[in-house]
């Protein structure tokens, strides 16, 4: 049996890539790229006919998106690995769950409005105003996670889970509002040791 990764780090991938590193799982990274619409070719359609990255195939269970990826490894090899990121209790899992779909309904859209048009584009391409607006909305749930994170060191508890991997990978696109970060010190510090974890680092490198 291998576990197969789609996708490249500079993408969406790096979560369960992330993943992966964290419960040193042994993997086929398949480094698809979707410049230039390798993700539209007839082979990778069969696995994901949305034509996206990332894509997981565990021996023929398929699973596409990359919030699922992620919670789908843990919970699929949680089991054997006494120190892993799954959830241990159904509070852990709860919380994976609530802050998972928190991140993608509450902070998504407009983090990466912010890394768009203030680093990722071309300077010419970047408009600052979208950045501005998308940084005024992300005020708001963003103290909901400081708050969050005054009670605890980590999403779902006192040790690091699955879910900071999902948190982390999308608060990680704020990081080009500065004064907004610098406003939210418990986010902030619990983001930089997120991304200071060697599983990250090595995730990080897988393609671009």
């Amino acid at each position: 049996m291998t576990l197969k990764i789609y996708g490249i780090a500079a993408s969406r991938a790096l979560r369960p890539l992330w993943v992966a590193e964290e419960m040193g799982l042994n993997y086929e990274h398949i480094a698809q790229r979707y410049q230039e619409g390798a993700t539209h070719a007839s082979e990778f359609l069969a696995l994901n006919p949305n034509g996206h990255i990332p894509v997981i195939d565990d021996d023929g269970i398929i699973v596409w998106e990359s919030m699922a990826c992620a919670l789908y490894l843990a919970r699929r090899f949680g089991a054997e690995h006494s120190d892993s990121i799954a959830p241990h209790s159904q509070r852990e899992e709860a919380e994976c769950l609530r802050w998972t779909f928190w991140t993608v309904t509450e902070l998504e859209k407009d983090a990466l409005t912010v890394l768009m048009h203030r680093l990722a584009m071309p300077a010419a391409q970047r408009k600052p105003e979208l950045a501005d607006a998308a940084q005024r909305r992300l005020a708001a749930p963003l103290r909901v996670l400081e708050q969050h994170l005054q009670k605890q060191s980590w999403i779902a508890g006192e040790r690091f889970t699955v879910a900071d991997v999902c948190v982390a990978s999308v608060a990680n696109w704020v990081r080009p509002a500065k004064a907004l970060l610098a406003s939210l010190p418990r986010t902030q510090a619990w983001l930089e040791a997120c991304l200071e974890r060697p599983a990250y680092l090595r995730a990080k490198s897988l393609g671009s």
